[in-house]
């Protein structure tokens, strides 16, 4: 298969500026750069929105209204007021993987969530972070979370392990599913442009497929910003109130 066809070429790391630092390579590469991008477009879409503070919003300053408001409403369901606090942060990492994600579907773009590394180093600061404020907030108090009240002594053995796996496993398991999603969704959209020049006049047939896939990967796009916001919430929510 040519590497212009091959449906995972579009997730190779291209270095666009080679760095080498004690025979490290810390190359700014296409992923990194589309961060930048990320970062930018958010910071404009917050510059533009408040730069006028209309009485009658405009598209700008909707757009960001929506999402301020959209982020309160999960904290405020899933932690209650507790979760005030934490609104930049958890704003920051929605928008962040948000954008990740709608940048990707542009042509010829790189989508730095359909790579592990990024999903699970994020995913990992997240776990940390949670670990972090759950010990500041309750001090040894915390490992009480691996046997939640009123389990039988007796259980104990059983349980704890059980318990401290399915804690570690929160950063992988929060980590794979953004990456296998969104690598999955563009693998599948480049399977399906391939067929379009080969079929010619018949080449219709997978343009509309494509156009529903890419609506439905759109869609995804959005879903997997907002699982991994929501779960984020869930895991500071468990943070405050041991649960």
């Amino acid at each position: 298969m040519a590497e212009a066809h091959n449906p995972l070429e579009q997730f190779h790391i291209k270095p666009l500026i080679p760095i080498h630092i004690g025979g490290i390579d810390a190359s700014f590469t296409n992923s990194a750069a589309f961060m930048v991008v990320a970062v930018l477009c958010i910071s404009a879409l917050m510059i533009l929105s408040v730069r006028s503070r209309a009485l009658v919003p405009g598209r700008w300053q909707l757009l960001a209204e929506l999402s301020y408001t959209f982020i309160a409403k999960m904290l405020t369901d899933t932690i209650g007021k507790e979760g005030r606090p934490y609104f930049p942060f958890i704003f920051s990492v929605f928008m962040f993987v948000l954008f990740g994600n709608m940048l990707g579907m542009l042509p010829y773009s790189f989508t730095y969530t359909s790579h592990l590394a990024v999903t699970f180093a994020l995913a990992a600061f997240i776990f940390v972070a949670v670990t972090l404020i759950a010990i500041a907030k309750h001090g040894m108090k915390f490992f009480s979370f691996f046997l939640p009240h009123g389990v039988p002594i007796a259980m104990a053995p059983l349980l704890i392990p059980i318990e401290i796996i399915s804690y570690l496993s929160r950063p992988v398991s929060l980590s794979v599913r953004l990456f296998a999603n969104m690598m999955a969704g563009h693998t599948l959209l480049k399977v399906v442009a391939g067929f379009v020049i080969p079929l010619g006049i018949f080449g219709a047939i997978p343009v509309l497929g494509l156009v529903a896939v890419t609506a439905l990967e759109l869609l995804i796009a959005f879903l997997q910003a907002y699982i991994f916001t929501i779960l984020t919430c869930i895991y500071i929510n468990d943070a405050v109130h041991l649960h």
